[in-house]
C-alpha cells in the first residue's frame, strides 16, 4: 500500500513528521541477521544516507520497491564508489535483478527462505551472486521486527504484517507472482507480541496491517486472529485504530464486518479500479463483479469503515465515456481518498506478459501516477486528456470538499462495539494548532478548510476530528495533483514520438 496508501510528502509536512510508517521489511530482515552484528537503519524517507553511514558498514542491505528505483540506483552508485558491498532484495529486484549490475549479492523472494542460505555461504567464505526460491515462506517463522532500530517519534503511524499472498488473479497486480495465491498467516501470538512492542510510550494513532488482502483467508481470520485481537483490545485498551487493505466483498459478510470493527479496524484500502464491468472482466477482477459497488461502499461507510480507493483508467476495453463515469462514481461514493492511476504492467504479471507479447511495452516499468509503460489501445492524447479531466475534478479542493460531504452523509460511527479510548496528548494539540495555521491561515485554499470545519460544527460535531484529518487530505491531494498533472502532460508529449505513433497505427489497423 502505498507510502503504503499514497505519496504522503505534503501530508507529513503538515503534521510535522518525516514518514508514515517505519520500514517493516528491513526491520524484519535485521532481526534475521546474526545477533553479534552491529546494525544501523537508514530510512531515506526520514533522512538522507550519509557518507559516514556507508563507510561505517561492511555490507549495505538495500530493499526497495519499483517506485524507489531512482533512489536505489543512487545508493548503488555511492556504495560502489566507496567499495562497500551491497546485498539487495525487495520487489524492485525480484523480477528484474539483471538491470542492477552494481549489486554484489541478490537475496530475492522471501527472506525467511533465501537469507539463511546467503548468511551460511557468507560465513563459509563463498557467497553466491543470486539467491532465489520458487517456494513460499512459512511466515510463522518470521521474527519480531527490530523496532529498536528506529526513532518512532519521526513516524506518524506504526506497522505490522499478518499475512502474505492473495487468492485473486487480477492481471495487473504482481502480488500473486511475488507471494502466491494461498494467503499464509502468522499466529495470533506473533501479532499480539508485535502489538505489545508497539503499544509503548509513543501511543501511535493508527497501526497499519500491511497485508496484500487481510480477508484473503476469512476462515482463519475469523477463527484465530480477530478473536485474539478483540480479547487483547479488551485487556490492554490501546488508544490506536487499525488500517489495512482488503477486497470489496467484505460488504457481503455481516459477521466479518462486525468482528473487524470490534477488533479496531477503521481505515481500509480497496481496489475499486473501474465502474466498467467489461474492464473488470478482462482484468480478472472477479471479486468486484456481480455487485452494486456504490451500495457496498456506502454499506461499509455505514458500518464505520473509512475507505481509501484505487481506480484505474486506460484498460483496453475503456472508451471515451470512462472518464466521466469514473468522476461520477468517485464523487458519489464519498470515498475520502481516491487514488487514480493510468493502467500499468508491472513485471511478473499476466498483463506484463501479454503486453510484451503484443509488442506494446513503451518503456521500463515505473510506478508513478500519470504515467504508463503500455502503448494504449485508446488514442494516447484522448487517454491523457481524460485522465487529466478526472484528476481536475477529484483532486482539486472544491471537488474534494464536495466528495467529503457525501462521505459524512453516509458514514456512521460503529455501533455495539468496544469503545476505543483516544488519549488527547500535547503532541496532538500541537499538531492541531499546526494544521490550523498551515491550512486555515497560510494556505491559499483555506476557505475549504473552514467550510469543512464549519459543516462539521453545524451538522455533526463528532465528525470534527475527521474534518481536521481530511482537510489535510484535501491539501495533500491538491499538491499531488500538481505533480501528476506535470507528469501526464509530459507523457502526452512522449507519445508523439515516431516509434510510439507507429505502434499506435499498427494497433488501429489490427483493431
Amino acid at each position: 500500500m502505498p507510502d503504503t496508501f499514497y505519496a504522503m510528502k505534503h501530508f507529513m509536512e503538515v503534521v510535522d513528521k518525516k514518514a508514515a510508517y517505519p520500514p517493516l521489511g528491513l526491520l524484519t530482515v535485521a532481526a534475521m541477521l546474526p545477533a553479534q552484528w552491529e546494525k544501523k537503519l537508514a530510512d531515506l524517507n526520514v533522512a538522507p544516507l550519509s557518507d559516514e553511514d556507508i563507510h561505517w558498514a561492511d555490507y549495505v542491505f538495500l530493499s526497495a520497491m519499483n517506485v524507489q528505483e531512482e533512489s536505489a540506483g543512487e545508493i548503488i552508485r555511492r556504495c560502489n564508489a566507496a567499495g562497500v558491498k551491497i546485498v539487495a532484495g525487495g520487489t524492485l529486484f525480484t523480477h528484474e535483478h539483471y538491470r542492477f549490475p552494481g549489486v554484489d549479492y541478490f537475496v530475492l523472494n522471501e527472506a525467511e527462505l533465501t537469507l539463511p542460505l546467503f548468511l551460511a555461504d557468507l560465513a563459509n567464505g563463498n557467497p553466491q551472486p543470486i539467491y532465489q526460491s520458487k517456494e513460499f515462506a512459512d511466515v510463522t517463522t518470521s521474527p519480531l521486527p527490530m523496532l529498536e532500530l528506529v526513532d518512532k517519534s519521526r513516524y506518524l503511524y506504526d506497522i505490522v504484517q499478518y499475512s502474505r499472498g492473495c487468492p485473486y488473479m487480477c492481471d495487473f497486480c504482481d502480488v500473486t507472482a511475488l507471494l502466491g495465491r494461498r494467503p499464509r498467516t502468522k499466529t495470533p501470538e506473533q501479532i499480539i507480541a508485535e502489538l505489545d512492542a508497539i503499544n509503548g510510550d509513543e501511543h501511535p494513532q493508527l497501526v497499519l496491517f500491511a497485508d496484500d488482502n487481510l480477508i484473503g483467508n476469512k476462515r482463519i481470520l475469523k477463527a484465530e486472529l480477530l478473536p485474539a485481537l478483540i480479547a487483547w483490545r479488551r485487556r490492554v485498551q490501546p488508544s490506536f485504530y487499525f488500517a489495512t487493505q482488503l477486497t470489496i466483498n467484505l460488504a457481503d459478510d455481516e459477521e466479518l464486518m462486525q468482528m473487524l470493527i470490534d477488533a479496531g479496524f477503521r481505515h481500509i484500502f480497496i481496489g475499486i479500479e473501474t465502474p466498467s464491468e467489461e474492464s473488470l472482466k478482462v482484468s480478472h477482477k472477479t471479486q468486484n463483479l456481480k455487485k452494486n459497488m456504490l451500495h457496498s461502499i456506502h454499506e461499509l461507510h455505514g458500518k464505520g469503515f473509512i475507505i481509501s480507493g484505487g481506480f484505474i483508467v486506460g484498460f483496453d476495453t475503456d472508451d471515451e465515456t470512462i472518464f466521466k463515469r469514473q468522476i461520477q462514481f468517485i464523487q458519489e461514493s464519498g470515498i475520502p481518498l481516491p487514488i487514480v492511476n493510468i493502467l500499468k504492467a508491472p513485471p511478473g504479471t499476466d498483463l506484463y506478459r501479454r503486453i510484451k507479447i503484443e509488442g506494446r511495452l513503451s518503456k521500463p516499468f515505473a510506478f508513478t501516477e500519470g504515467d504508463t509503460n503500455i502503448v494504449p489501445v485508446m488514442d494516447p492524447q484522448v487517454l491523457y486528456r481524460g485522465f487529466i479531466e478526472v484528476i481536475n475534478h477529484i483532486y482539486t479542493p472544491e471537488g474534494s470538499y464536495q466528495r467529503l460531504k457525501n462521505f459524512f452523509a453516509t458514514y456512521r460511527f460503529p455501533q455495539n462495539t468496544l469503545k476505543i479510548k483516544e488519549r488527547l496528548t500535547m503532541k496532538q494539540i500541537r499538531m492541531a494548532l499546526l494544521i490550523i495555521y498551515r491550512l486555515g491561515i497560510a494556505d491559499g485554499n483555506r476557505k475549504y478548510f473552514w467550510k469543512l470545519i464549519g459543516w462539521s460544527l453545524a451538522n455533526n460535531r463528532k465528525m470534527l476530528d475527521k474534518a481536521f484529518f481530511y482537510s489535510i487530505m484535501i491539501y495533500q491531494m491538491h499538491q499531488t495533483y500538481k505533480t501528476i498533472l506535470q507528469s501526464a502532460l509530459q507523457e502526452m508529449d512522449n507519445f508523439k514520438k515516431p516509434e510510439l505513433m507507429a505502434k499506435r497505427a499498427e494497433l488501429a489497423l489490427a483493431g
